[in-house]
């Protein structure tokens, strides 16, 4: 397989390989395969760059991993130059790091925007992927790569009556790029998520009156945000070349922190209640490293949930709204855990009231109130913080047809199965970059989102210095994966929680632990050896060569 010719010599329409979004993987998948002297197209549902930070706007929208881990490592110079002014970057700041990434590396010319993927066919005769957009066009690759992302489809509530709501509708995964002013009105929020947690601070200074609707409590540990000073950039910059490779290879979730080296129940009382004041003063995701069994022993992971249950009680005054703030139905760290400025705090507030919707559900949305079981709460504008169909649901979006005419969607029907979370058996060529069976939303993204496409365009160029035209994965691969995905994540406390990781937030989705839990450097090591060893548990096939699979 050889490198199609440039753009404007080569037939329309017609590409090496065509990736599926332009956030940070799109982007930097596009930049290997550039740099590999391959043609690529990237297509964008969006007006620009950026993926969920293009889509997410809300009020207070940050990143819950510090900017300068959350951000590329492939180009030193890119690492040096920019400068990130907050501990937590706000989404603008995020935003414009993604713009100035296209701009820099000059990627806007093979991103069409405004266009979305709708269907995708493997060719089995040519080996080539057809690729219909919703511009009426159909484009043809070697290669078919998903850059979807894990939190890009939001998810709309099925509420009765809320399309008759005479006020303002927003979804925190869909905010207007325009600012909005919640100045003067009655607002209600549905959800409490990150999202949610993330904005009902900002939301409630603004309002008359903030109505929140909540189903279940979430854990959430304070951020301590707070403006970098360029001594700080700079000491952070000099050891970059040892916090990427920590982040990369020992790290179990990709964050630069110190490791624990005991478990909870191996310090006593007050050793242990000083070392969780130590990490709740610093604030951050880095709370759950305190000790090495927070996420694997009931009875050590109580320690961090009660010592977070007693700092709620203590910050918020009115004892019946501490308590309904307080989670009890799952292990801390369980669901992803949220980060936040002054949540909790602005339940003191006079004007922000908290409605317990698991005891008095939602009946219905009228033109001007949130009815549930006990009252009306009439509200000028309505706020959705209903997250998203996680993992699956950009992929599920577009309808796409492997071997014999099977459907991914079909094949996905009693949940997503990968092998490595890269490619689906059956579906050659089709990669997945941070797909469920990867550790991608247990990890810092960025940091998973480079090893995969290095991985990705690794692979490609192995594939056309060996004369290979096909790839996908081996279903006896594939079924040892699932498995293997499965038994690591039920050795955990992780599958005790209805989050979306096992994608219980969707009404009928199938309840499959999705990401992998074994850690980021465990993981980097696997995909390593599988490379090494030929591509082992992939099928590969050259034109005059039978399909067979990867030497074992």
């Amino acid at each position: 397989m050889s490198a199609m010719p440039s753009a404007a010599a080569k037939p329309a329409e017609s590409y090496d390989v065509v990736v599926v979004g332009a956030g940070f993987a799109g982007m930097y998948m596009l930049h290997r395969l550039r740099g590999q002297g391959m043609t690529a197209r990237v297509y964008e549902q969006g007006s620009g760059v950026g993926g969920t930070w293009y889509w997410n706007r809300y009020p207070g929208a940050r990143c819950d991993v510090e900017s300068m881990q959350y951000s590329y490592s492939f180009s030193e110079e890119l690492q040096q130059e920019w400068d990130w002014s907050e501990r937590y970057a706000p989404q603008p700041e995020i935003l414009k790091y993604a713009n100035h990434v296209a701009d820099r590396f000059n990627l806007r010319p093979d991103i069409q925007f405004n266009t979305t993927v709708e269907r995708a066919v493997f060719d089995e005769a040519t080996n080539l992927w057809s690729v219909a957009t919703s511009d009426g066009n159909t484009a043809m690759a070697r290669f078919f790569v998903l850059a979807t992302g894990c939190l890009s489809n939001a998810r709309m509530p099925d509420i009765k009556g809320i399309d008759r709501f005479e006020g303002k509708v927003y979804h925190t995964g869909h905010w207007p790029h325009e600012e909005v002013d919640f100045t003067g009105l009655r607002v209600g929020v549905i959800g409490t998520g990150s999202s949610a947690i993330q904005s009902v601070p900002i939301i409630a200074e603004q309002a008359s009156q903030l109505t929140v609707f909540q189903r279940t409590a979430n854990f959430s540990i304070p951020a301590r945000n707070a403006a970098l000073t360029e001594e700080e950039r700079q000491s952070f910059r000099s050891r970059y070349p040892e916090i990427r490779q920590f982040a990369r290879e020992v790290a179990r979730n990709g964050i630069y922190t110190e490791m624990p080296d005991r478990g909870a129940l191996d310090d006593g009382d007050n050793e242990r209640r000083s070392k969780y004041e130590a990490r709740w003063a610093s604030g951050g995701l880095t709370f759950m490293s305190v000790y090495n069994n927070l996420a694997l022993e009931q009875a050590a992971n109580d320690t961090a949930a009660n010592f977070v249950r007693e700092k709620i009680a203590e910050i918020v005054r009115d004892p019946q709204t501490a308590k309904l703030l307080q989670p009890n139905n799952h292990p801390i760290g369980s669901k992803r855990i949220c980060i936040d400025t002054d949540y909790f705090k602005t339940f003191n507030r006079p004007n922000v009231t908290l409605v317990d919707i698991k005891s008095t559900p939602i009946e219905e949305i009228t033109d001007n109130a949130v009815r549930t079981g006990a009252k009306d709460y009439e509200v000028d504008a309505l706020v959705l913080a209903t997250g998203f169909d996680a993992m699956t649901g950009s992929v599920a979006k577009i309808d796409i047809h492997g071997r014999d005419g099977q459907t991914l969607n079909d094949k996905w029907v009693a949940g997503p199965r990968t092998y490595l979370g890269l490619m689906s058996a059956g579906f050659p060529n089709l990669f997945v970059i941070t797909g469920p069976g990867s550790p991608s939303v247990l990890s810092n993204m960025i940091v998973s989102i480079e090893q995969h496409v290095d991985w990705i365009a690794d692979c490609v160029s192995y594939m056309r210095d060996n004369g290979l035209d096909t790839m996908e994965a081996a279903v006896e691969a594939e079924d040892k994966w699932v498995a293997h995905v499965n038994e690591v994540a039920y050795a955990t406390l992780y599958p005790q929680a209805n989050s979306w990781y096992m994608g219980a937030n969707v009404p009928g989705k199938p309840r499959i632990f999705m990401p992998y839990i074994g850690g980021v450097g465990p993981y980097r090591q696997i995909c390593n050896d599988v490379a090494a060893k030929g591509y082992e548990g992939f099928v590969m096939a050259g034109v005059e060569q039978p399909r067979k699979a990867a030497a074992s």
